[in-house]
């Protein structure tokens, strides 16, 4: 899929800007933004196809972090490019807030609550 048709929804930018300097699991990106797991999963499929995120499987738990250094040079310059153009934007900044609280809470815990919804 295109980089910029994968850049272009707010959501999924912010869930790249979510993503820096970490990993996180299927259910702590569900509870940051409070979307249907359905809709995160259609995002998250999106920036993995455009080659934005990278996913891993380790038991039940799905985990998304942004590629590695062996990501093609477009995509490393378009992740860059979009957290140097993002940094200070007021909905990045609650994010990183709001995602600092979230990595308190047990994902096992996050995701029994999902699915008590």
């Amino acid at each position: 899929m295109n980089l910029t048709k994968a850049l272009a929804d707010p959501h999924r930018v912010r869930l790249l800007l979510a993503l820096r300097g970490r990993e996180l699991c299927a259910c702590q990106i569900t509870e940051l933004f409070g979307l249907a797991p359905s809709t995160m999963s259609k995002h998250l499929s999106i920036l993995y196809q455009a080659g934005l995120v990278d996913s891993r499987k380790n038991g039940r738990w799905v985990y998304y972090s942004q590629p590695g250094k062996d990501a093609p040079v477009a995509v490393r310059k378009a992740i860059e490019w979009v957290g140097d153009a993002l940094a200070a934007n007021a909905q990045v900044v609650e994010d990183a807030r709001r995602l600092k609280e979230l990595l308190k809470v047990n994902p096992s815990e996050l995701c029994r609550r999902q699915c008590q919804k």
